[in-house]
């Protein structure tokens, strides 16, 4: 898989997320449409999605490669956490903001761009992979996460983990372990509606872009790096230690792909919630889901 193949299939990617900001340019989403939209992906159609990969997966991916994708992931998780400790302070002096960039190198786009990205380049099988990442991301957001905000665990938190990504995450898993074929009209039909959630994701950062102030994005030095750090340095340093662990050469590809994937939503919502300026944070959530257009495809010419 060279460079190029894999950046014009970003480039594709892109491309999506370019229409997104022209219909909302155009006016034709407003911000109910969006937050309906993001209701939609979240609830229904990635949950959908991740059902079709572990079915169209069935008697073509092993259990055992199932859990070692989802060993790797809580390894990558522990490493970004430690990451997150020592190069926060780097990029903030505050120390509640500092917990907001904490939060940036750990919990990154799994789903949202997660799922588009490995399915456009690898094929929509491999989303049971990305199944995995996601059921470890809720895992740790729900107790890390709120934890580090809160300076506490709480019931209400514990209770949040289960939702519609978890039930499906789990739901994968054992279609895997039981090797469950669904009827062939329920899989195609849970296939088409998953399949909308990769370009319904990419209009929703489109719609993100267009309503932020674009020098704010591109204009702060200590973002592009932070992004150069999360999105290149760390997944780099990872790939020693998963091709020790890792002999398939496709599943090492998706996990470095995973390693690298940008700032995810849920700091932005955890800092808005307990009223902490979160502007630098909107701003990375765009900038590195910008930039790994590029750096995606020299992830996986490393890979």
């Amino acid at each position: 898989m060279t460079f190029f193949t894999v950046f014009f299939q970003m480039v594709a990617l892109l491309i999506m997320i370019g229409a997104g900001y022209f219909i909302t340019k155009k006016g034709m989403m407003d911000e109910h449409t969006n937050n309906q939209m993001s209701v939609l992906i979240v609830q229904i159609f990635n949950p959908l999605l991740v059902l079709a990969s572990a079915s169209n997966a069935v008697g073509q991916v092993s259990l055992d490669t199932v859990l070692l994708a989802g060993g790797i992931a809580a390894g990558m998780f522990a490493v970004f956490i430690a990451a997150g400790m020592v190069f926060s302070p780097f990029f903030e002096k505050d120390l509640m903001q500092r917990k907001i960039f904490q939060l940036m190198f750990v919990f990154s786009n799994v789903g949202f761009i997660g799922i588009p990205v490995i399915s456009s380049i690898f094929g929509t099988e491999y989303v049971i992979y990305v199944s995995e990442f996601m059921l470890v991301y809720t895992l740790i957001f729900y107790t890390y996460g709120i934890a580090l905000m809160d300076g506490k665990l709480t019931a209400a938190s514990c209770k949040a983990m289960l939702n519609p990504g978890t039930v499906s995450g789990l739901l994968a898993l054992a279609i895997i372990i039981f090797n469950i074929r669904l009827p062939e009209f329920l899989k195609t039909a849970i296939t088409y509606l998953g399949n909308i959630t990769s370009p319904m994701a990419l209009i929703a950062v489109g719609f993100a872009l267009a309503n932020s102030d674009i020098r704010k994005i591109f204009g702060q030095p200590r973002l592009y790096v932070f992004s150069f750090v999360k999105l290149l340095l760390l997944p780099l340093l990872l790939l020693p230690v998963i091709r020790l662990v890792i002999e398939d050469t496709q599943l090492r590809a998706v996990c470095l792909v995973m390693f690298g994937m940008p700032v995810g939503n849920m700091p932005l919502i955890l800092g808005n919630q307990r009223g902490l300026n979160v502007t630098a944070c909107s701003a990375a959530i765009i900038l590195s889901t910008v930039l790994c257009v590029l750096t995606v495809p020299v992830l996986l010419m490393f890979a």
